[in-house]
């Protein structure tokens, strides 16, 4: 018998974290590693390298019993939901989604509209964008109050994320906070298909090879912030991808172009959108770009390759 047990993230969604951490994909599995910080960009408030809240295993949910799962739509594309999100989203009886506002939509529900019917109850929970921890907080207990009084009442939640779950993703938090109130509730989780992957795959671009490490972040606030990451790239062999670029790229593409990268990084805006697009960050002049763009960058190629 299974027993499920969840994972902790210490990102913030919309929040840069420090230079110090990172997410590398390597070819014998993927773990979180840390370096020692340097001065810029030094984060504030953060706890130490361990799980944040006890995490206590609970009993294994099966697709018929009462249960909140997590479920990620992907970045944009409802074709590129997999066949066990749709197969969740179907056998839910409640839907929940974030909202950002009362009245809104939400992007993951606008996602995996074309599978939900209206035979099912619509839940919208409120997340605010803000960077204050209170209100954060609160809605994160409340979702997750909500969501566990749902699975009480003998039904079958989803709680759509848009890309993946586990990956800088409100669900993470709203998994924390089932964990620390709710701790008996049942919890699976469907991952998703990442903006990161869906970019790498729209521009046919190999996102790593071999031995290489994969560094992902959201962009840094400061140029310094991202110059550190560009060297830390060169220096350990990494393919960096930088999220959530925004208005960042004014100054993100000279700090490219000074390095002679602008022919190496891929531009990708809106990832699975009807508005997507991706080409080389060459082709895409400086000004505002919309939040949800990412860049994706390479400094060498492994020394084995096809032969040309």
């Amino acid at each position: 018998m299974r027993a499920w047990n969840g994972v902790g993230m210490e990102a913030r969604d919309g929040v840069a974290p420090s230079p110090a951490g990172d997410l590398r994909g390597r070819k014998a599995g993927r773990s979180i590693g840390r370096s020692a910080a340097p001065k810029l960009g030094q984060p504030r408030n953060k706890r130490p390298c361990s799980m944040p809240l006890p995490m206590p295993v609970i009993p294994p949910a099966t697709a018929q019993d009462p249960a909140v799962v997590l479920v990620g739509v992907g970045p944009g594309d409802p074709e590129l939901l997999t066949v066990a999100a749709v197969r969740a989203i179907a056998a839910a009886e409640v839907v929940a989604y974030p909202v950002a506002r009362e009245g809104g939509e939400g992007m993951a529900a606008a996602i995996a509209a074309p599978w939900i019917t209206p035979q099912q109850e619509r839940l919208p929970l409120l997340f605010p964008m803000t960077e204050d921890p209170a209100p954060r907080r609160l809605a994160w207990r409340a979702a997750a109050d909500r969501l566990a009084a749902t699975v009480a009442s003998g039904r079958r939640v989803v709680l759509l994320c848009e890309g993946d779950v586990s990956l800088y993703a409100t669900s993470s938090y709203v998994l924390l906070a089932l964990r620390r109130w709710h701790p008996a509730c049942p919890v699976r989780l469907v991952p998703g298909i990442s903006a990161v992957a869906a970019a790498a795959a729209a521009g046919a671009w190999p996102l790593a090879l071999q031995r290489e490490g994969l560094l992902i972040r959201p962009t840094p606030d400061q140029p310094a912030a991202v110059a550190f990451l560009l060297e830390r790239a060169a220096a350990d062999g990494l393919v960096l991808a930088l999220l959530k670029l925004g208005s960042r790229w004014s100054w993100v593409r000279p700090l490219l172009e000074e390095r002679g990268l602008l022919e190496q990084a891929l531009f990708a805006r809106r990832v699975g959108w009807p508005d997507q697009r991706v080409e080389l960050a060459a082709a895409v002049e400086s000004g505002e770009a919309p939040y949800f763009s990412l860049l994706l960058v390479r400094r060498t190629w492994p020394e084995v390759l096809p032969e040309s």
